[in-house]
């Protein structure tokens, strides 16, 4: 049974723009193909106003090809460009800095050493 199945919503990176739709690209093994009337109710005058090629979008799966690992996909109902990126925390440096991995190095490298000499 295939984790693709008709009406999920799943992640994908558009790799292709024709003058008929959006390629879009799930996995290693799956790609899919947005039509050009899945991508809006109203009229689609540009698709490169929707989307662009890289981006990452959520697209609904509306049919599925086994046999080709290849999706009917759509974005017309659903909210495909939500932020995905997480907020960052600052990274906080300490005032020891790399002086605690310079004091431990040779340490390591001689039970490394030692390890390598028992074999």
């Amino acid at each position: 049974m295939s984790k693709y199945i008709k009406g999920k919503i799943v992640e994908g990176v558009v790799t292709g723009i024709e003058s008929y739709g959006i390629f879009v690209s799930l996995d290693e093994y799956y790609s899919g193909l947005i039509h050009i009337s899945e991508i809006s109710n109203g009229f689609v005058k540009n698709i490169h106003d929707y989307v662009n090629i890289g981006d990452t979008i959520y697209v609904e799966i509306i049919g599925v090809n086994e046999e080709e690992c290849h999706l009917n996909l759509s974005i017309k109902n659903i909210n495909y460009k939500r932020k995905t990126s997480k907020k960052r925390k600052n990274i906080i440096e300490t005032s020891n800095g790399f002086n605690t991995l310079a004091y431990k190095l040779p340490f390591w490298i001689d039970k490394s050493l030692k390890k390598m000499e028992k074999n």
